[in-house]
């Protein structure tokens, strides 16, 4: 029997050699039967499965120029410098063999910058090396008459003039210098990952995070204080492997999970500013993060059943520090050399998610999680640095167990209209604290219409209480607590809350979109503490294509949160009331034109503004506003991209932050309060600049 070949035989032939001998086939009609004699297979060669080989990508360098008088222009310029420069790539090559490698880079060389490269086979094993930067900024400008910044060891100059205030120490403006309040840190890490045989695969990464720089911290001496530097020098080492086995409808894995901190330095010593009252020092200590590990094992997997799927997880970890206690001016025998602190971890998660035929879908959850803090409970002697003393104080085991148990169901009601909805339970047990046990229930339900044309809706409303065991001050944590405080966390609440979202596209070149969230906490049983919290927000965002070169782009969000609160400064029943209102408006547009020049310049702009406000008033009798805190932002970005030739592109890139904020917590002198040597006015109000060109290449 003769017949001619379609692409569907052949790819049956290419098979046909995978198929057990002990198949029958009918009659001597099998695949392996057909005449090929005149079929010339080097013209069926498939033209697009050809896997490209060689490289492939592009590398870039840049250069700017940074105008700034405030250093926190840094954390959104990602440049502290006067000059900056940075390496972009995205190179790849694929052998013909399978072997690949790939190096991605953006901004290296900056403080945001990061680079990661992978060597490997593909379906076989892959080597990654990874780098990464992030630095944050807060100040410049902060002054301090500490010498030895930057160490454990604050000194203050030979002429300094002690004083009872801050207005006697006569010399105190004349030893200020100012210091740098900023964090870096750097990330370097290593990993390796192998796939075996069909059934297993197994990875290892290592990373290294090194972490520098100065934090603000404060010194006490009874009620005197000082703003002072703290050293931050940390190591952290993390490891992570695993090894996994799947087959074609289940699969398990078991992973590790370990962290090791140090700090360079253990504590920290500073000079009393203040002439020495009612007994106090002339040099303080301050007990800085202390080494500690941290280690995880988890077991996980998932089976697929029919039309149901079952995954889960249980893990065991362990965290301990046992570095040893710093006695520097403490006077008073230890219980213990160090904590020896030892806290374990348990949890187990379990997840289903079953389709009972096409409209309906139901799926459930259960987590478990324990907290058990092993750590010796010992006795220890205050020392008074305030009025509130004590003659002994007890290291406090926090244990906390959490039961959460989820149910749901997605429903299709016809064409178009889906329904949601679910029930969420959670239970948590706590030992040494004002409530005991907590419960909460919250049932929700979501509806989403897209049956009509160009129309994409969807409305979510929850509703959920929170109560508990009796509510008592724990003797642990609440010794000179009201009575009838409640901690927001454990008091009872009933939370409502109502979300929409509508997206609408009229043409094919616009998209509207557009969403709003409203959500109530209200802590009816409240007498004194947060008694009410309000949010709402809404959002719009506009995309339009005006013509095949030009594209617009805007949005708009605003969220507004209202808190109040009642308090007693007697200990008694409320008698002053403070409502807390903070709003935060973001807008943003953008526009681009493509193809200018004979199609080889494209111009664009990008501009965000955002203004967040906060107002406190308090009322006891007459009403207080503490005044508005607020921070002003303008960030533009005016770019050009030019293609020089058709490997090469020129971008010039100018951006400007335009910032201003009054937050009264930056603004006082370092004389300001009698009794706080402070860190003087750190408020910002700057414009900075940034003038970035940038070449790329493609191979």
């Amino acid at each position: 029997m003769k017949f001619k070949l379609n692409l569907v035989t052949l790819a049956l032939l290419a098979s046909a050699g995978a198929v057990a001998p002990s198949i029958a086939m009918a009659d001597g009609y099998g695949i392996q039967n057909a005449n090929t004699d005149k079929v010339k297979f080097e013209k069926w060669d498939c033209k697009r499965c050809t896997v490209e080989t060689g490289y492939s990508g592009s590398i870039g360098v840049g250069v700017g120029y940074n105008d700034s008088d405030d250093i926190h222009s840094a954390n959104a310029f990602a440049a502290e410098d006067e000059f900056a420069g940075k390496v972009d790539a995205d190179l790849k090559y694929s052998g013909k063999s399978g072997y690949q490698a790939s190096i991605e880079a953006d901004n290296l060389g900056m403080e945001n910058g990061s680079a990661d490269i992978n060597v490997g086979k593909a379906g076989q094993y892959n080597l990654n090396l990874n780098y990464r930067q992030i630095a944050t900024y807060k100040t410049d400008s902060a002054m301090s008459p500490y010498q030895g910044v930057g160490s454990d060891d604050l000194t203050l100059p030979g002429d300094w003039v002690h004083g009872g205030s801050t207005q006697d120490m006569t010399n105190l403006n004349a030893s200020l210098n100012p210091l740098e309040l900023s964090l870096k840190r750097k990330r370097a890490g290593l990993g390796i990952e192998y796939q075996g045989e069909s059934l297993w695969s197994t990875h290892i990464n290592y990373m290294r995070e090194d972490k520098t720089g100065l934090k603000q911290a404060s010194g006490s001496f009874y009620n005197q204080s000082m703003m002072i530097a703290e050293p931050v020098d940390y190591t952290t080492d993390t490891l992570d492997a695993g090894v996994r086995l799947g087959g074609d409808n289940w699969f398990t894995a078991l992973n590790y999970n370990g962290s090791i901190f140090k700090n360079e330095y253990s504590e920290l010593s500073y000079d009393n500013a203040f002439s020495p009252t009612f007994g106090a020092q002339t040099t303080g200590y301050m007990s800085l993060d202390p080494d500690n590990e941290a280690h995880t094992v988890s077991l996980m997997g998932q089976y697929v059943a029919g039309k149901t799927i079952m995954n889960g997880r249980v893990h065991y970890g362990q965290m301990t520090q046992d570095q040893d206690f710093n006695t520097s001016g403490y006077g008073y025998q230890m219980p213990a050399e160090s904590l020896d602190g030892k806290v374990e971890t348990t949890g187990a998660t379990f997840k289903v998610v079953s389709r009972i035929n096409r409209q309906l879908r139901l799926n459930a959850s259960y987590d478990y999680n324990d907290r058990d803090n092993q750590t010796n409970v010992e006795e220890w002697t205050q020392i008074s640095i305030d009025s509130t003393t004590g003659q002994a104080a007890y290291n406090t085991p926090y244990d906390i167990t959490t039961n959460k148990a989820k149910l749901g169901a997605d429903y299709r009601l016809a064409r178009g209209h889906r329904l949601e909805g679910g029930f969420d339970y959670r239970k948590d047990e706590r030992s040494y604290q004002d409530r005991e046990t907590t419960e909460e229930s919250t049932v929700w339900a979501k509806y989403r219409i897209s049956a009509f044309d160009k129309w994409d809706m969807w409305v979510k409303g929850s509703y959920g209480e929170r109560d508990g065991s009796e509510y008592q001050a724990s003797e642990w944590t609440s010794g000179e607590s009201n009575d009838l405080l409640r901690k927001y966390n454990l008091a009872d609440r009933k939370r409502t809350q109502i979300e929409a979202r509508v997206t609408h596209s009229p043409i094919e070149t616009l998209t509207i979109d557009f969403g709003a969230r409203y959500a109530l906490d209200d802590y009816s049983e409240t007498e004194i503490g947060l008694t009410e919290s309000k949010d709402i927000s809404y959002d719009a965002s506009v995309s339009y294509l005006l013509t095949e070169d030009m594209t617009l782009t805007a949005f708009y969000n605003r969220q507004n949160i209202d808190s109040e609160q009642a308090g007693s400064s007697n200990l008694s029943t409320p008698n002053w009331f403070g409502v807390v209102e903070d709003q935060v408006d973001v807008i943003g547009a953008g526009y681009s034109y493509s193809n200018l020049m004979e199609k080889k310049l494209r111009l664009g702009v990008d501009y965000t503004y955002s203004d967040s406000n906060s107002n406190t008033q308090v009322t006891q009798g007459i009403t207080g506003d503490y005044g508005d805190y607020y921070a002003k932002v303008h960030n533009v970005n005016v770019y050009a991209l030019y293609r020089a030739t058709d490997k090469m592109d020129v971008r010039l890139d100018y951006k400007m932050e335009k910032y201003k904020d009054n937050d009264a917590g930056n603004d006082i002198a370092p004389d300001g309060i009698w009794n706080v040597l402070s860190f003087g006015s750190n408020s910002h109000d700057y414009n900075a600049h940034l003038i970035m060109l940038s070449m790329s290449y493609r191979l």
